[in-house]
């Protein structure tokens, strides 16, 4: 079965850096988008970032812009969320996703977690100011 396993995540100060890390195993055939995404205590699971596996094209939420790096490893079947100036509004349980394999790219832009089929645990990122 699919499994998507995240690590990376711990406390930092404001100004700080994490980066993140998502193992994929269990596909039979590739995923055509990935995403994260992060959900604070009382809001809404929101998109952070996307990338279309084919080609490596991402999409970000403006409040990461410029801040966050999504890329990934197809050999090693990992993609990674760099972090940098991080704030305090950051803070969050993150969560990498994926689309069912055979999905089209078409909706990867939307960053919108109901377009995803397939959901890690989380990793926890906090940070202080």
């Amino acid at each position: 079965h699919v499994q998507l396993v995240e690590s990376g995540g711990g406390s930092v100060q404001a100004g700080g850096s994490l980066r993140l890390s998502c193992s994929v195993s269990g596909y039979t055939y590739s995923t055509q988008c990935m995403g994260w995404f992060r959900q604070a205590p009382g809001k809404e699971r929101e998109g952070v970032a996307t990338i279309r596996t084919g080609g490596g094209i991402t999409r970000y939420a403006d409040s990461v812009k410029g801040r966050f790096t999504m890329s990934q490893d197809n050999a090693e079947n990992v993609v990674y969320l760099e972090m940098n100036s991080l704030k305090t509004e950051d803070t969050a349980m993150y969560y990498c996703a994926a689309f069912r394999p055979g999905i089209s790219w078409l909706g990867c832009g939307r960053l919108a977690p109901a377009e995803f089929d397939y959901w890690g645990q989380g990793t926890q990122v906090t940070v202080s100011s």
